[in-house]
Order: structure tokens, then sequence, then C-alpha cells
């Protein structure tokens, strides 16, 4: 029989990361529509200590709210969905952490239409690092750059979560990979996973990259954003796409954004926004993670206890995915 009580973390403010505690809150009721999940394990996001240290005060933010955009789990309770209890799913994104409680607690309960089922036979601790990391760079690769096999693709911001896994699935996908860091120091890393080259994004890297590939690259997954997109529209060859994904940079917009002097001629800009997956993407996805045998980074694995400190080793860096356990 399932207890009516379960830990979560519920924020009605914003806090810093050392002011993260666990509650006692009631299990959500079913209704329909929507599936009650057992969160196994879910991934840290950059969004979520966006949210946590400053977003959760604007009104849009339902309160008090459960953070958390993505989870992996088995159905607790399908209602009146297709799913059958214990299925694995994962579910990210819709809304999830924001318009309604999400990932940060025992259980979930989540909107159908984002709620996946997935056949892998990863452990929790690797799944958990996968939905909306993996699905953001997936798609971004698929739907918006639209890679092909034999292309160049530059991922700028490769040290972070999302980028690792563009590193990991454009190698998959048979594309040169070049890969930026701010250090040379995390150069073996990216090699390890797959990047060709490794160039380090400090004054000469224009000069770098155009030393290397003259005619400029194919593609370019931008995952610092505006602060450094004028530069990258400008490394692409004639007919290439920039996909702006990211806003690691910390600048949010372009200011007096002049489209017409601001991208070049004949180089295409577009972005993705992960707010809507599909149960084809995500098929296709695990489909993609099985034949080229990739893991994805972890970090480190958490209880949820431990959440203060997790979100305090996610502000400074951590070199992987970092996951919580929940139950």
């Amino acid at each position: 029989m399932l207890e009516k009580s379960m830990k979560a973390v519920v924020l009605t403010h914003s806090c810093e990361a050392a002011d993260l505690t666990v509650s006692d809150v009631p299990i959500p009721s079913v209704r329909p529509g929507w599936v009650l999940v057992k969160v196994k394990a879910f991934g840290i996001n950059h969004s979520e200590v966006i949210l946590r240290g400053a977003e959760v005060d604007n009104d849009y933010i339902v309160k008090p709210v459960i953070p958390g955009i993505e989870c992996a789990g088995e159905i607790e309770d399908p209602s009146d969905s297709s799913f059958t209890k214990g299925q694995r799913v994962i579910s990210m994104m819709g809304g999830m952490g924001r318009s309604f409680n999400g990932s940060y607690a025992q259980y979930a309960l989540l909107p159908r239409s984002h709620v996946f089922s997935v056949d892998t036979d990863l452990e929790w601790e690797e799944l958990g690092a996968i939905p909306e990391t993996f699905y953001t760079a997936y798609g971004s690769l698929t739907e918006s750059l639209r890679l092909q096999e034999g292309e160049t693709l530059l991922v700028r911001g490769a040290t972070s979560t999302v980028g690792t896994a563009a590193v990991q699935l454009g190698k998959a996908m048979g594309a040169t990979v070049i890969a930026t860091s701010r250090s040379e120091r995390r150069a073996p890393l990216l090699r390890s996973i797959g990047a060709d080259y490794v160039i380090v994004d400090d004054a000469s890297f224009r000069s770098s990259v155009l030393g290397q590939f003259p005619h400029g690259v194919d593609k370019v997954m931008e995952l610092i954003g505006p602060k450094s997109l004028y530069e990258s529209l400008r490394l692409v060859r004639r007919g290439g796409i920039v996909c702006n994904v990211g806003q690691l940079g910390g600048q949010f917009t372009v200011a007096q954004f002049d489209p017409i002097k601001y991208i070049p001629s004949g180089v295409y800009l577009t972005g993705f926004f992960s707010n809507y997956p599909s149960q084809k993407a995500v098929d296709e996805l695990f489909s993609l993670l099985r034949l080229a045998r990739i893991h994805p980074l972890v970090a480190g694995t958490f209880p949820l206890e431990k959440i203060a400190q997790v979100h305090a080793l996610s502000e400074k860096g951590s070199g992987g995915k970092l996951v919580v356990l929940p139950q």
C-alpha cells in the first residue's frame, strides 16, 4: 500500500543553495491525463539553479513549487493512460518544476504527454543523467543543425553537461567534432568522449579555429549564448548553421539586434527549445545510445537529503552530471 507522505524539496521564495531543505509533503493524488511516477533518479540542471536563486520569485511560477525539470523512474499509478505499473519511464519539461511540481521528490504527478517509455538497460544513476541533457543535445543536432555524417561540428561550451552529450552524440553520428573549453586541462576528457579537436576558448580562439578550418566549419552548437554568438556566426562556412541552445555566458539577449548586419549572408541561425519532446524522438535517442554504447558522464550521485550540497557543487561546476537518487 502506498504511503500518504513523501520526501520533497519545496520552494516558496529564492534562496541560497545552503538553504535548501527536505520536507514531508502529501503524495499527490492521481487525476485523469496525469500519471504518478516513482522517481528513481533526477539530474541537476542549470535552469533549476536559476529558479532557486531568483526566478522562483516571479509571479508566473506557481508557488509553493517542487523544482526539477526531468526525472527517470517507474510508473506507480498509470491513471487513465496506456502505461503499466512498474514500467520504466523518463519525463522532462512541459512546465515541470515551474507550472506544476517537478522531480525533487520521491513521487511526481506528471502530465501523460510528457512521460515517455524507455528501452534501456542503464542503471538508474546513468538513466537519471540523460533525459533533458541528452534530449536537448540530440534535438539540437537533428532538428535544428540537421547534422550529417562527414560534417564538421563545433561545440562551443563543450565541457557543460549538454556540451559533453553533444560531443558524444555528434561523434556517434559520424561528424568531425571540435570541442571548446576555457582550459587546456579539460582537453583529455573531451578527447576521451569523442572530440577530434579541442580548442581553448581564449583571445586567439577565432584564429585557432580558422587555422584548422580556413573555410569555416559546417555546424556550430552554441551553448555559451548571446555573449559569443556573433563570433560563432563568423566561424561557419556559407550555407552553414549555428544553433543557439544555451546561455552559459550569463548574457540572455543580443542588444540592438539587427539581423541583416548580425547574421552573415548565407549563414543560418536557429535555436532549439526542448519543451516539446516526443516519444519518437526519445526512441531514436535511446536507439543511438545503445548502438554507440554511449554512457553519460556522471560526476556523482547523492541522496535527496544532500540537495543543498548538490546545488552548491552545481554552481561551482562539476565536470559531469550530478544525479540525485530520492528513494
